[in-house]
């Protein structure tokens, strides 16, 4: 299948057959209440780029469609499978009985390093949780996961932009399959 440049991307609807074609990684994307329609639409680049599985809006925020969201996206929301459900809880809940392992990106005690994430840690297929930008992942998801992990901050801010922490979480991940 070839590759998509903005343009054409952000007016494309694609067919199922042109999605059958894209294989995924066995990595989710669970949205907990992400506030910022650029960093949902971002959200959905990132799981465009690493071809995820599945993409899920949780709680109060807002989905596709969505002007705001589309902007951001550059049209990969169509390219994305997604499905919005009410609780963050509910997606991990879906996701532990399909055994997927559940990694929350957050700060929190018994958060480990984004660095520590090895192949004796990690196990497929894994979901990402990430939170809303100021109230975080939930205390129940946070209960719920196998995993917590963090992106060390080493200057003046405590926290890095949802979108591009996740990024490096789920590159790290990937690393050992693409």
């Amino acid at each position: 299948m070839d590759k998509l440049k903005a343009r054409p991307l952000r007016k494309s609807e694609p067919s199922q057959s042109d999605l059958d074609l894209i294989k995924r990684n066995p990595i989710y994307l669970v949205l907990d209440e992400v506030l910022d329609t650029y960093n949902i639409g971002s959200l959905f680049r990132l799981a465009d780029a690493i071809a995820a599985e599945k993409v899920y809006l949780t709680g109060e925020m807002e989905y596709p469609p969505s002007s705001r969201i589309h902007t951001a996206a550059v049209g990969t929301e169509n390219w994305v499978p997604w499905e919005k459900l009410d609780k963050s809880e509910s997606a991990v809940q879906l996701l532990k009985k399909k055994n997927v392992q559940v990694i929350a990106v957050e700060q929190d005690p018994k958060a480990i390093s984004y660095k520590k994430l090895t192949t004796q840690n990690v196990k497929f297929p894994t979901a990402l949780v990430i939170g809303h930008e100021t109230e975080g992942v939930k205390k129940e998801v946070l209960d719920q996961a196998d995993l917590i992990v963090e992106l060390p901050m080493l200057g003046i801010n405590t926290s890095f932009n949802v979108w591009g922490t996740a990024a490096v979480v789920a590159y790290k991940l990937l690393e050992g399959l693409i």
